[in-house]
């Protein structure tokens, strides 16, 4: 399944960003673009990765959560994908991130 990145209207400083797909050195829609855009703009100080759409994210993937981790407030929306989890928790990544588990509703604003 391509991945795909929507970009989700700012919300009181926070860029929401739902992935869905398969993400890999391949194939990233537009993710780092995406990424880099909201750190880089005025008015945005969290970043939220929607990520319960993720269907498969290789380390390509991890390494580009460590780079938006570094550069910025980033927070994943959950639950994650039983494959994402496990890949944050092979690495042990998963300490990194803060994970908010909440109601779908709360990615949109």
């Amino acid at each position: 399944m391509e991945p795909t990145v929507t970009v989700l209207p700012d919300h009181d400083g926070l860029r929401v960003l739902q992935c869905s797909g398969e993400f890999d050195a391949d194939a990233e829609g537009g993710l780092d673009a995406s990424c880099d855009e909201a750190i880089a703009a005025a008015g945005v100080e969290r970043l939220a990765l929607d990520v319960r759409g993720i269907t498969f994210a290789d380390s390509s993937f991890l390494n580009l959560l460590l780079r938006v981790h570094g550069a910025c407030d980033l927070v994943l929306l959950g639950p994650l994908p039983p494959q994402l989890d496990r890949l944050l928790e092979m690495t042990g990544a998963n300490l990194l991130f803060a994970i908010d588990d909440g109601p779908a509703e709360r990615s949109a604003g």
